[in-house]
Order: structure tokens, then sequence, then C-alpha cells
């Protein structure tokens, strides 16, 4: 089943993309207006999940003694092109080995040799496999990239972020990050159903705060960077989302 991820997971991803290493979980908090264990909790749930799989370190191998990278573009069968695959990450030599949706040249296998006799060897190993290497290149260099589609929105930053998704018959569940000053921070669920902010018609599924995921009750009170998920049977009333931004953009009518 795929993993279904909001504005505040592809802003975790963004920043992993950059710099997994120099990232710290306070700076995507501010970013994104939720606290440090939020972030935290986020991050462990999308290891969990299998979207991060892993962090590695992008090595410069020619600054090392002189090593050679290449890539051999290669061709396996179709039906053992999996089996293959994990095979050749067993070759000495072998730091990269990605498979194609293709039916020839299905592998992009990166390796790193010692020197040309080196990357002869590990050539002739993965013909021993059985599979035919169509061609081969020396890498000269290599950049990374975060996908950019994840990144920060030009322009000037929101208080408050929050996150459609669309459910059968018209009906709509969204994530609110909750704005320091938003009109229903600091009430209990009662209450601001009482005063109007939350319609009958709406549903509080979950808040996360923190570390903790919390089953909201009339007693629950929301507080400022909470990540509340509200379900609505049909389209979002416009004096919800106003409850959970600021009163600034709220009195302006300009909303994210």
């Amino acid at each position: 089943m795929d993993y279904r991820i909001d504005e505040i997971d592809r802003r975790i991803l963004y920043h992993l993309a950059v710099d997994a290493r120099g990232t710290a979980a306070p700076k995507i908090a501010e970013e994104v207006d939720v606290t440090p264990a939020t972030i935290r909790n986020r991050i462990r749930q999308l290891e969990e999940a299998g979207v991060v799989r892993g962090y590695h370190a992008q090595i410069d191998y020619e600054a090392i003694d002189g090593r050679l990278t290449m890539q051999f573009t290669c061709s396996a069968p179709v039906d053992t092109q999996s089996d293959l695959a994990r095979d050749i990450g067993r070759v000495s030599g072998v730091v990269r080995v990605s498979e194609l949706m293709a039916g020839q040249q299905n592998l992009l296998v990166t390796v790193v040799g010692t020197d040309t006799d080196d990357t002869a060897r590990i050539a002739r190993q993965l013909s021993d496999l059985g599979v035919t290497i169509d061609r081969e290149a020396i890498v000269r260099d290599e950049a990374f990239y975060p996908y950019q589609q994840f990144g920060p929105e030009d322009g000037p930053p929101q208080t408050a972020i929050r996150d459609f998704q669309s459910v059968a018959g018209g009906a709509e569940v969204v994530e609110f990050t909750v704005s320091e000053d938003a009109e229903i921070t600091g009430q209990t669920l009662a209450e601001a159903n009482r005063t109007g902010l939350l319609p009958d018609e709406v549903l509080v599924v979950s808040i996360e705060r923190g570390d903790a995921r919390l089953t909201p009750n009339g007693d629950t009170t929301v507080e400022a960077g909470d990540v509340v998920s509200v379900f609505s049977p049909e389209t979002f009333p416009e004096q919800l989302v106003e409850a959970f931004e600021c009163g600034d953009e709220a009195a302006d009518g300009t909303h994210r």
C-alpha cells in the first residue's frame, strides 16, 4: 500500500535529501511551525514505512588513491533480473545496482576499482553471473539534488500548514498545523464546538502532539504546534479553515 505523506513529511524529505547529516529537527520544525519532537516522530514513521530506506555518504572515490568509478549498463533476463541484481551486489567493488523497467539494458551497475585491471576483474565477474555488459563508461562526476516539489514554496513564510485529501463522496480530510495565535488554540474541542469554530458536521479524527498521537474527545485542548486531522463529509467550510489559521490571516481573507 502506498504511504500517504502530507506537507510536513514532504518538507522533511526535502531537507534529508539536501543534507541528511546536517539537517536538525529544530530547523525543520521552525520552518513548518511544529515541535522538534513532531519532526523526529515523523522521521521515525517514514523510516518504519520504508519511505526513508537509509542514509548514505556521497564519496569521491577518485580522491582516494586515484580509484576509478565506472558505470556498466547491462542486460539481464527479465525473469531473473532481481536475483541477479542481488548477486551483483555481492561482487567486491560494486557500490550501486539499479533495476530498470526494460527488456534490455535493464541494470545499471556502478563499481569502484583500484585501477583498470580491477575494473576489468569486476566486469568478468558480472559476465560470469550471466549478465551482458552493453556499455561501460568512467563516471567523471556525480551530483545529487533534492526533489524540488517537496521543498518550500517561494514567497513569504506561512504560519500554518494544512494538507487536503479528498475521500469518497466529496468528503475531505485535512491536516492542520495549529498556529499559536489561531482562534482555536487553547480551547477544548467541546468549547470550539459551542463557539461555532468546529461545526457539528465535522469530526476531529486525531491530534499529533510531539511524539504522541492523541485520540481526541470533547475535553481535549488544542495546543499550538498540534497537527490536527479533521474529517468533513462535504467541502470544507471556510470558517473551519479560519479557526486553525492565525487571526491576521483570517482577517485579511488570505489563506494558504
